[in-house]
């Protein structure tokens, strides 16, 4: 058979589309699984992780179909976000063209790859009808209480008067104008996603079998659940004068109460509305209030990154146990997000604050004392052990002493034991045009008030002008002038839209229902409820946190809600690994990136399946090899050279096989172990190339015998199970040789197992001096017989006192 690339896969490609070969069923009796890879943005061409991505996913996904599971295997496009109103001002042009013309020329680019797709079920998120779901998923949200506003200090360029993403703050200042980045106070709207904290942490027992360890231990630790006593410093008399009655108190949170009396100074955030006071009423020196506002112009990474600093705010407060006085410090180290914006410092077992207190040389009090360190000033001792100089708790183990110090100042009504999370609630404001609009309305009488759900979806206006220099939203005419939805009073539009997160968090519900159904529902509940938990998900290690933890948030939610009973979203989790070329991954600032537009026109899809597949486990990093692509592509030309000596037929060919010569029986034993391997390879882990190292191996088996029926047989196998790698070729050797009847579930044949002889070893007093080959059904009579007769120049002149067979292994006679 002729291996014309092009003309095959486009004859398939065309087969495909138009039988809807891989539209789910609809008989929800079936027994189903959902495959699905991690949507792509359309950024105008795909790369070679997007193939790596959803040349794994379609594997599965095509597996699954040939075991007669219903299949559920999706795409859509994330299709809101910055990228696109970065193009719309470089280009001239407006988001949504540059949108959707890249979803068209990206769609065209993944059919070329022969993935098998459910068309119909596609979706963008920035297609109206998605947007009209998720504003009322939004609005059920808000009037169950889990959306409210809140100010805080957000990334904002004064010259384009924008808020900016951390990743457009590059060394402090504006990515697109390069003017300095400050801090503004901003209002904005947050999810309560800390509602569900303890829940979140608690679900990630339920998918220790099915996700990476890697992963549940990046949740946990992004969740962050810690145990430990928050107390109030109260301010001394004197401070409590200077702030003129405004501040008493200030809640602080510690996990090591066990160090309490080894406090020497606290410390605030610089965004503390304590810190912010001073400097709003001007009680602190200029040059402090000077400093203070330039950390208050750091992100909170920028902040993390930065050399430790301080300032002395002219305030003291008093310890809750020795009532001495501790002073206060402004911090850049203390983050106004985590803890209240507000800590106890101990340098003698804190790194952190022993690196301050050096730097300014505050006091260092040891309280804690181990074996394990020798406390001596030049570094802080942190591991637990027993208190020192510590009142009625000195000798106290820490663990002791945590427990004793907790039970002391809640029977003392200062303080309590409480749990804290490091997770904070989600901010989905964006203050950018190209995102889903918040249907929310500010109005004077009514406050903020729901949009109805008659007048959803609120739609972008087409006619506005990207000039990256604020809102567009904002400055519109007449697009934020609206009437209260309540009263019906003149009213404002909210001008912010949708973190793109919003979008991803809930996109794989959506395809689980029947699209004549997207216009009333999101999704259907009958459906979502069949096709959910999604079987395996598949995507990049870099959304192991947010997107993960978001999409489970949602579920969580949702279920709440009604509107689904899963709690969790992917029941398996396969985090592939980044293609790299020259030792990096592929960039184009480091023009190290391979086009695969080039290599399928080269050597068709089925040979960058091949060795995107071949050439390391799907969770490893790949690097890229021209030679390898080359080689599989020789590989593909091979099989497809050979499919004349096969017969045509739609059943398996009936074989003795016992009368077949040694050269066939080893073939078909080869054959079988690669159908072995298949079945093994989608249990779980994947190693795919585990399977083509095991078909190649059985094609150089058949290479080696001639008997018509083992080819046939063969050929029957291997285009069955590298149909899910090499699609294309695999429908036309199976269409020429078996009308397709072959792509469906191979049953085990275990006779090809059994061999007609085994080698046995033959020793002597437990050395090894020979060995023998004998029938494999030989009786134990002539198997020593045999072996004696091997061994004969090692039995003159000795006495056989023993003869032991160990079955299938060795013979030991024992002589004297």
């Amino acid at each position: 058979m002729e291996y014309n690339v092009s003309q095959i896969e486009e004859k398939w490609q065309k087969y495909w589309n138009e039988h809807n070969a891989f539209e789910p069923d609809s008989d929800m009796s079936k027994k189903k699984k959902y495959i699905l890879s991690m949507f792509p943005y359309p950024s105008g061409k795909i790369h070679m992780g997007h193939v790596r991505n959803y040349s794994i996913g379609d594997a599965i996904a095509r597996h699954y179909r040939k075991q007669n599971f219903n299949v559920l295997h999706p795409i859509g496009w994330d299709s809101f976000g910055m990228p696109a109103e970065n193009a719309a001002i470089k280009h001239h042009t407006h988001p949504k063209k540059w949108t959707y013309e890249n979803i068209d020329y990206m769609r065209k680019e993944l059919n070329s790859l022969g993935f098998s797709f459910s068309q119909k079920r596609e979706f963008a998120t920035s297609d109206p009808l998605y947007t009209k779901h998720e504003q009322k998923i939004f609005i059920e949200m808000f009037e169950k209480g889990l959306v409210y506003q809140k100010s805080a200090n957000l990334n904002w360029c004064e010259t384009c008067q924008t808020v900016l993403a951390n990743e457009q703050v590059e060394d402090g200042k504006c990515w697109r104008c390069d003017n300095e980045v400050i801090q503004k106070d901003m209002p904005g709207y947050y999810l309560k996603i800390t509602q569900y904290a303890q829940e979140l942490l608690d679900d990630l027992k339920e998918l220790k079998e099915g996700w990476p360890q890697q992963v549940l231990t990046m949740q946990e630790n992004w969740i962050g659940r810690s145990e430990g006593l928050e107390f109030d410093f109260h301010l001394s008399d004197e401070s409590n004068k200077k702030l003129e009655g405004q501040f008493s108190q200030f809640k602080v949170f510690t996990t090591r109460p066990d160090t309490i009396y080894g406090i020497s100074y606290a410390a605030l955030a610089p965004e503390h509305d304590i810190v912010k006071y001073l400097i709003k009423n001007n009680l602190l020196p200029a040059e402090k209030i000077e400093a203070i506002k330039e950390m208050q112009s750091l992100s909170s990474r920028e902040k993390s990154m930065a050399e430790k600093k301080g300032l002395y705010l002219e305030l003291d407060v008093i310890h809750p146990l020795t009532q001495q006085k501790v002073p206060l410090w402004v911090a850049n180290f203390v983050l106004i997000e985590y803890g209240g914006g507000a800590v106890m410092a101990v340098p003698a077992h804190d790194e952190r604050d022993f690196e301050f207190a050096k730097k300014y040389d505050l006091p260092i009090k040891q309280s804690i004392r181990n074996d394990k360190e020798v406390f001596d000033g030049s570094h802080a001792t942190t591991e637990y052990g027993y208190l020192v100089d510590s009142d009625t708790f000195t000798g106290l183990s820490s663990q002791e002493a945590k427990a004793k110090i907790i039970e002391y100042f809640e029977s003392n009504h200062l303080g309590n034991r409480v749990v804290n999370y490091k997770l904070r609630d989600w901010g989905i404001s964006r203050q950018r045009y190209w995102g889903a609009p918040i249907p929310m309305v500010h109005c004077p009488k009514c406050g903020l008030v729901p949009e109805k759900d008659e007048n959803l979806p609120i739609k972008l206006p087409d006619d506005i002008e990207l000039t990256g220099e604020g809102n567009p939203l904002w400055s519109h005419p007449t697009w934020k002038h609206t009437t209260c939805p309540k009263c019906g009073h003149e009213a404002v539009r909210e001008t912010d839209t949708m973190d793109t997160f919003f979008q991803s968090s809930w996109y794989f519900l959506r395809y689980t229902t029947d699209p004549s159904l997207w216009e009333e529902n999101a999704f259907d509940k009958k459906s979502s409820d069949y096709w959910m938990n999604v079987d395996q998900y598949v995507g990049g290690i870099e959304h192991a946190i947010l997107h993960l933890l978001y999409s489970r948030f949602f579920t969580k939610v949702l279920r709440d809600l009604g509107r689904v009973s899963c709690s969790e979203p992917f029941a398996n989790l396969l985090t592939q690994g980044m293609v790299l070329k020259d030792g990096s991954k592929m960039s184009k600032s480091k023009g190290n990136t391979v086009d695969p537009d080039d290599i399928i026109k080269k050597y068709g899809a089925d040979t960058a399946r091949l060795f995107i597949l071949f050439a390391a486990p799907p969770v490893k990093e790949l690097e890229w090899n021209d030679n390898a692509v080359e080689g599989a592509f020789k590989f593909i030309k091979r099989l497809v050279s050979k499919v004349e000596l096969a017969e045509v037929c739609d059943t398996l060919p009936v074989i003795d096989h016992h009368a077949l010569s040694k050269e066939s029986k080893f073939a078909r034993k080869k054959v079988y172990e690669a159908l072995k391997k298949s079945e093994e390879v989608f249990q779980g882990g994947y190693a795919f190339n585990t399977l083509i190292a095991a078909s190649m191996e059985a094609l150089n088996a058949l290479n080696t015998q001639e008997d018509k029926a083992v080819w046939t047989e063969g050929y029957y196998i291997l285009s069955n199970i590298l149909e899910p790698i090499i699609p294309h070729v695999c429908w036309e050797i199976s269409s020429k040789l078996f009308g397709l009847k072959n792509l469906t579930k191979i049953d085990m044949v275990e006779e090809v197992f059994e061999v007609d002889k085994i080698v046995i070893a033959v020793t002597i007093n437990g050395k090894k001096r020979t060995q023998i080959e004998v029938d494999a059904t030989a009786a134990k009579e002539d198997i020593i017989k045999m072996a004696k007769e091997a061994a004969v120049k090692w039995l003159e002149d000795k006495q056989i006192i023993k003869e032991i067979l160990v079955p299938k292994k060795l013979v030991n006679l024992v002589v004297k």
